[in-house]
Formats: structure tokens, C-alpha cells, sequence
């Protein structure tokens, strides 16, 4: 009898690789098999991939459409925009004491003025064009362009004092800043802050 230990024979693909090929008579088609799955392996990776970027450009062109018929009217809103700022400034010429003591006539026309601007600035908002909000009197750069620094009047320091042309807004874009005159900061305030 032979005295030395029988090794067990191998169960797995793996300890199939690690004998010697004098006795893996199937090495050869190991090494293919474990090729096969490393290929079937980048395959897989590269279709995940792959079916990964065809949905970023799906929702690359979802959100360019989108934007495309949310902003296609931008130019032309620019221009609407100038017309109601004419109509405004027309509105603004004739003060209420004159237009109170007016012939029936001239208040008949700037009643259409009037009309004529309600309806064009609701055709705008229609559209996604809305006129940017200066009620609450903070300024705020990413809406207003300061064009003057004037006395306050009362008014806190860097507050909106005077309008002086309205701003727009399309759809969440700045169209045009709205033109303001701010309040002075007192010397009293701009002293104790040093």
C-alpha cells in the first residue's frame, strides 16, 4: 500500500485552476469559462452604462424642450416690455389734478391708455412675464439695479426709495432689472459700524 495521503479531488472551477495540467485535463476550458465571465462582466458594466447616459440625455432634452417653450418669447417680451414702460410714462405725464379737470374727451383716451396697459401687462403674465416685486422696498441686486442713491426720507439705509422703471421676469429668469433709487446710509450709522 502506498503510504502517502490521497489529496481530495477538486469540487469548484477554482481549485480546477490550480492543479497542474498534467492533471487538469479541463484548464483550457477554465480559462475560457473564466474569460467568458469576465467579458460577460464589461458587458454588463458597459450596457449599464450605456442605458445610464441615453436617460441623462432623455432628461437633457425634457428640460431643454421645457425651456425652449418657457423662453422662446424672450426676445419678443423684451420689446413688449419697452411698450408698456411707453404706456406707463404716458400714464405717469398727466397728473391727477389735471386729468380730474380734463375735457370728457382727453380722459376718454387715457382711460384707453390705461386699458390698453392693463391688458398688454396681462397678456404678458399670461405668457410667464411678470413684473418684479419692489412693494416690500428691500433692494435686492439679483432684481434691482441701483441707478441713485438719494436721501431716505425716513427710509432705512440701502432700501428702494423711487422706482424708476418697472423689472421683469420670465418664467424664474431675470428679463430686466428693475431700475431703483436707494436710500442714503446715514454717516451717524456708517460711523458706529467702524
Amino acid at each position: 500500500m502506498n503510504d502517502t495521503p490521497q489529496n481530495p479531488p477538486p469540487n469548484t472551477p477554482e481549485e480546477f485552476m490550480q492543479l497542474p495540467d498534467s492533471e487538469n485535463p479541463h484548464a483550457a476550458e477554465f480559462a475560457v469559462l473564466e474569460a467568458l465571465k469576465a467579458e460577460v462582466e464589461t458587458l454588463r458594466d458597459q450596457r449599464l452604462r450605456a442605458l445610464a447616459e441615453v436617460e441623462n440625455i432623455r432628461r437633457r432634452a425634457d428640460k431643454e424642450k421645457t425651456d425652449a417653450s418657457q423662453y422662446a418669447v424672450t426676445r419678443f417680451a423684451r420689446d413688449m416690455v419697452g411698450i408698456a414702460d411707453n404706456f406707463a410714462r404716458a400714464l405717469a405725464a398727466v397728473p391727477a389734478h389735471v386729468r380730474a379737470a380734463a375735457d370728457p374727451a382727453l380722459q376718454a383716451v387715457l382711460d384707453g391708455v390705461e386699458a390698453t396697459d392693463r391688458q398688454l401687462i396681462q397678456t404678458l403674465e399670461r405668457y410667464g412675464v411678470k413684473q418684479v416685486d419692489t412693494s416690500d422696498g428691500k433692494f435686492d441686486p439679483n432684481l434691482h439695479q441701483a441707478i441713485a442713491e438719494v436721501p431716505g426720507g425716513g427710509k432705512p439705509g440701502g432700501s428702494i426709495v423711487d422706482v424708476m422703471e418697472t423689472g421683469f421676469m420670465i418664467g424664474d429668469r431675470l428679463l430686466r432689472p428693475a431700475m431703483v433709487t436707494v436710500a442714503k446710509k446715514d454717516a451717524a450709522s456708517v460711523d458706529t459700524k467702524i
